[in-house]
């Protein structure tokens, strides 16, 4: 295994999610430890290959772009191409889905805030970010749409102060919960066509707490 592989859980191991022109022999999810070894993996067609689902292929049957394992044990899967978020325990099962019904569309980062909420960055239009209440499943925050020019969404993450950290094509901004920009990093004299878009310009940020 290459030492560039970073451990993401507490165990040592490192999970990868495997969707970019993924078909349905292939495992959407797997856990890699420390040796290089699969010690876990998840298909998706054992839950997903039936309608309306079965027949989806748009960059690969499900194009999954995000997964994390949950303090409870189980993993968070994001499947782009379903608008589904799934949530899988140890043993494969898909023991709850979030969205479906166009709540948002080709989501890509979903991770649980705090405070309950999921928070996910909507990939298509409206490009956005959302914080959606699981337990209703209803939108209770969301961002202004990001101009054209700046699309993809494909990134949120809610700060320590409050605020929401969004990446956009061409544009990373930070917006209170008011709607608010407070700071914006913009890609100058740069365009895309959006046949390039997804291909190019920012894709993700971070913030990085100060060292004193």
């Amino acid at each position: 295994m290459p030492s560039s592989f970073i451990p993401s859980l507490p165990n040592g191991n490192t999970l990868f999610a495997f969707g970019n022109e993924d078909q349905k022999s292939d495992a959407q999810v797997t856990e890699i430890n420390p040796k290089g070894e699969v010690v876990w993996a998840w298909y998706a067609r054992n839950h997903f290959d039936k309608p309306p689902f079965n027949d989806i292929f748009e960059q690969g049957w499900t194009h999954t772009n995000a997964v994390s394992r949950l303090p409870n044990g189980n993993t968070l899967v994001s499947l782009r191409n379903f608008s589904l978020v799934a949530e899988v325990n140890s043993k494969g099962e898909v023991v709850r889905t979030y969205g479906g019904k166009g709540i948002f569309v080709a989501q890509h980062d979903p991770e649980f805030l705090s405070n309950g909420n999921m928070l996910l960055a909507n990939h298509a239009r409206p490009h956005r970010a959302i914080e959606l209440d699981p337990k209703t499943g209803r939108i209770v925050w969301q961002s202004a749409g990001f101009e054209l020019t700046a699309t993809p969404v494909r990134d949120a993450n809610r700060l320590l102060n409050g605020n929401t950290l969004i990446t956009g094509t061409t544009e990373i901004v930070e917006i209170t919960p008011l709607g608010e920009t407070v700071w914006k990093l913009r890609l100058q004299g740069v365009t895309f066509s959006q046949m390039e878009a997804p291909g190019l310009g920012f894709y993700k940020a971070e913030r990085i707490a100060s060292q004193k």
